[in-house]
């Protein structure tokens, strides 16, 4: 009996997502919002989230990112990698500078302000892919830019880290070389296996009858770029996004994209955005409301306010400079997983992550509305311009 309970976990846990979606639509919120509520109550002593879980969870991700990676206009990304490179440094340098800032008055430490400065620079692309898709703008110019932004800042990220490492433990500088070095060989691999791929199957996939077979090989190349992008230090998130954009170059993408799109919004995705609730722990994070807040007001706002830079000097406009900045705050298991490389090399104490749980609930949570409300508000503001148009037009034939 037990060993089935599994089952019983996961139908409890598709039903909840299913209730948390439909009661936030029906406040007019993105129903990612109310799949991670519902997970919230569920792990308050509800259900505890389970290894199993966890990995169903971690699926569900890549899923998620392949799918953003099968509906990215790779022309588009490429004409905005100038401005994905730019957004991305803005988004980098100013939270790192006013979180350090800011620990550092609270806790008087270079080595923990330094570090709690790189925790908030890591993007979770996950929340604001999701809300873009429920809304339709994960296609638009400010919705690849977030993707390509995201993508370039935990590069950034890492790096930093490495070197911050190198000066705290020389012996863990020896590494700094060869981290750079796996990101190198990491996009080398991609650009080679994603052209590969693409060519090969618009060569030979009518020739050998494989169009029925096909989704499973998208899924074999995501699953497998994503264990490269891991083993070589970058996220797996980011090996599945770029299996994805492989993916969408390919005669096949439509076939890809709605099979995909089927397993992961009827399934895989549901279960990770109720199991980033889960794993919230509401009590150790509110104990650390000082550090939090700083992280919270000091993070975001640096997110925005760099992020808005770097847009306006690349030719978008400060609207939406701000919605890319919307897009680009929220953070979950990528400063997660550095707060507990923190704590493991004795950088920053068990308070410094409670604070990092705290920001990472706040910018969950707030993130899906915020980007909502930017995109209902313009569409808001673009009315009476296209009204306007319209009758300057009929005036004029009139004429």
């Amino acid at each position: 009996m037990e060993k089935y309970f599994y089952l019983v976990q996961l139908a409890i846990i598709l039903i909840a997502a299913n209730i948390g979606g439909l009661i936030s639509t029906r406040f007019k919120q993105p129903a990612v919002l109310g799949q991670i509520i519902v997970g919230m109550i569920l792990g308050m002593g509800l259900m505890v989230k389970t290894e199993f879980i966890g990995d169903i969870a971690e699926l569900g991700v890549v899923f998620l990112m392949f799918t953003a990676g099968l509906e990215t206009d790779v022309d588009e990304l490429k004409s905005s990698s100038k401005s994905s490179s730019m957004i991305a440094l803005g988004g980098v340098v100013v939270p790192f500078t006013l979180v350090s800032i800011g620990t550092y008055l609270l806790t008087r430490s270079v080595e923990t302000s330094l570090f709690m400065g790189i925790v908030s620079t890591a993007t979770s692309v996950s929340i604001s892919v999701q809300t873009l898709r429920e809304i339709g703008r994960l296609r638009s110019r400010q919705g690849i830019t977030i993707l390509g932004a995201a993508i370039i800042d935990d590069i950034i990220g890492i790096v930093l880290l490495a070197l911050l490492l190198g000066v705290l433990h020389p012996t863990e500088g020896a590494h700094i070389v060869l981290v750079i070095g796996k990101l190198g060989m990491f996009f080398a691999l991609t650009y080679i296996v994603g052209i590969g791929i693409s060519r090969l199957l618009d060569r030979f996939c009518e020739k050998l009858n494989i169009s029925d077979h096909v989704v499973t090989y998208a899924i074999v190349l995501c699953f497998l770029l994503a264990f490269a992008s891991e083993e070589l230090g970058v996220a797996a998130i980011t090996g599945a996004y770029f299996a994805g954009v492989a993916f969408s170059m390919t005669k096949v993408r439509h076939k890809v994209s709605h099979d995909i799109n089927l397993i992961s919004t009827t399934f895989f995705t549901p279960v990770f955005f109720v199991a980033i609730g889960m794993g919230v722990n509401l009590f150790s994070a509110f104990q650390a409301i000082g550090i939090g807040l700083i992280l919270i007001i000091l993070g975001s706002l640096g997110k925005v306010i760099g992020c808005g830079v770097g847009a306006k000097l690349t030719g978008f406009n400060k609207f939406e400079g701000m919605q890319i900045g919307l897009g680009m705050i929220p953070r979950a298991e990528v400063a997660i997983i550095l707060a507990n490389l923190g704590v493991t090399m004795n950088i920053i104490t068990d308070k410094e992550i409670a604070g990092v749980i705290l920001m990472v609930v706040a910018t969950t949570l707030m993130t899906p509305s915020l980007l909502k409300w930017s995109f209902e508000r313009e569409s808001a503001m673009m009315a009476p311009k296209v009204q306007k148009t319209a009758v300057s037009l009929a005036v004029e034939s009139t004429k």
